[in-house]
């Protein structure tokens, strides 16, 4: 039956597990954030729609899948069958290593040798396909993030008479750096055979503009003045007015700006629950023991900044002996599953800086660091946001950066300092926030230190600004208005 609604992205909204009898069943991911559960979730006012991802078949002959999940949401599934092979080119080769960098600002990262183009299109195309045989007349279909960027493209040649949509989860790089891209022309071109392009903070959305008038004969619309919800001035990506809306080839698109958001609820009330609040109590003995404790969490990629922010940790001690013993960072750094020697390279820096701080400043009684490069159960991790009374988020880029809005949940109605890269786009929407430069020691010195030293009254204040705009721009927020762009 065809759908009025099509989701298009890589990922599937359940993991299949197959038993030892060869049975199949569907298991929910046990966080209640992050953008699969909720993509997941737009299928409760979406029944009849279908989301559309891969699966791993070495199968040549293999065809689409589509199955109905039933428990625990009903959801119409259609997977993609893709080799090891073109998993691997498509997603950690092309992606990965030549558009990843680039979308980052990463120029010295590029690797353009191994990218394999013509699976990357052929990848793309499938998806295009698959959505356009599930869609009904007139549907709506939303494609999300940069390594589905041709897709569009492919979907509107086949049919012209659906709306598309597409999420850029990613941050958008200036002109000049997208430009280093071999196939700027197509990747634009695609984006701009949709209706609505999204992007989470105006920044992205106006390089977006820029990049496509420098590229193709496309018209800008007046600029316009950015909602209040986003910082107009005084920060790296801060932006006062954006274009609304390109013009190309007789189709207009929308560009619209809105930062993906958690579900402050559910994350407090996990807070609050007695299996999180006796991890809390662990903690606070057995880590904390009336120290000031620091949690920064992230993944082992070279953009997160963890390197930085562990050598201005390490500078923190240098200069402040009478912290030794009182401070104490918890570093969660889940290690990448990619085989790929930039991030293994990557992770055996943080190691080896971690080990030397330890072994420089540590004691019996203390150790300065505590390193995690396994994944943490979400229960585990909301517990050690609400024992920390920092956030230590200083990526050197990041498209949103979701940590720094769960902490805020995590701790509402107490204090609390979070210090935040200008460079994530977190940080033009969460007022509130100590901002620093990554790249700065002395700006990231000098935000470590008033982190520290923060009174209690101005911790409160600065948490309750926090959570306006957590509370404002949550999860639910940024679903409706990206697809109420779309729909109308």
């Amino acid at each position: 039956m065809p759908s009025s609604f099509v989701l298009v992205y890589h990922r599937s909204p359940f993991d299949e597990v197959i038993d030892a009898d060869g049975n199949r069943s569907w298991q929910d991911q046990k966080s209640p954030n992050g953008i699969i559960p909720t993509l997941r979730n737009l299928f409760r006012d979406h029944p009849s729609g279908t989301w559309i991802a891969w699966r791993q078949d070495e199968n040549n002959n293999g065809e689409d899948e589509t199955t109905v999940i039933e428990e625990p949401l009903t959801i119409r599934l259609r997977r993609i069958p893709l080799q090891q092979q073109q998993i691997s080119s498509f997603y950690h080769v092309t992606s990965k290593e030549s558009a990843w960098p680039i979308l980052h600002t990463f120029p010295s990262h590029f690797n353009v040798n191994n990218a394999d183009w013509a699976t990357f299109q052929e990848v793309n195309r499938r998806f295009a396909e698959a959505a356009c045989n599930e869609a009904a007349p007139g549907a709506c279909i939303w494609v999300h993030d940069y390594n589905l960027w041709l897709t569009p493209g492919y979907i509107r040649q086949q049919r012209p008479d659906v709306k598309v949509g597409f999420f850029h989860h990613t941050p958008f790089p200036s002109a000049d750096v997208f430009g280093i891209l071999p196939w700027r022309e197509e990747i634009i071109s695609s984006l701009l055979a949709c209706d609505v392009v999204g992007f989470h903070i105006p920044r992205y959305a106006e390089n977006f503009s820029r990049a496509a008038s420098s590229l193709l004969a496309v018209e800008r619309g007046p600029r316009e003045e950015v909602s209040s919800h986003f910082l107009h001035h005084g920060s790296a990506l801060a932006q006062p007015d954006c274009t609304p809306w390109l013009r190309y080839q007789g189709r207009t698109v929308q560009l619209v700006s809105t930062p993906v958001g958690t579900s402050p609820d559910v994350i407090q009330a996990l807070r609050d629950s007695a299996p999180v609040q006796d991890l809390i109590e662990d903690i606070e003995r057995d880590t904390k023991k009336g120290r000031k404790l620091i949690i920064s969490a992230s993944r082992v990629d070279y953009t997160k900044g963890n390197e930085e922010l562990l050598l201005a940790y390490e500078r923190l001690l240098e200069r402040r002996p009478e912290m030794h013993g009182d401070v104490v960072l918890m570093l969660a750094c889940v290690a990448a599953n990619t085989g790929m020697k930039v991030y293994e390279d990557t992770q055996r820096s943080i190691e080896e800086t971690v080990g030397r701080i330890n072994g420089r400043f540590g004691r019996i009684d203390w150790v300065p660091i505590r390193l995690t490069t396994q994944r943490i159960p979400y229960e585990e991790i909301v517990a050690w946001f609400a024992a920390s009374d920092i956030c230590w988020i200083t990526p050197l880029r990041d498209g949103l950066n979701l940590v720094a809005k769960e902490y805020v949940a995590a701790r509402k109605g107490q204090g609390g300092s979070l210090v935040l890269s200008e460079f994530t786009g977190a940080s033009v929407v969460v007022d509130g926030a100590i901002l620093t430069n990554p790249y700065s020691h002395r700006r990231m010195d000098e935000a470590i230190d008033a982190a520290l030293m923060m009174p209690m009254a101005e911790q409160r204040e600065r948490m309750q600004r926090m959570e306006r705009a957590v509370d404002t721009l949550s999860v639910a927020n940024w679903a409706s208005e990206q697809l109420n762009a779309l729909e109308h």
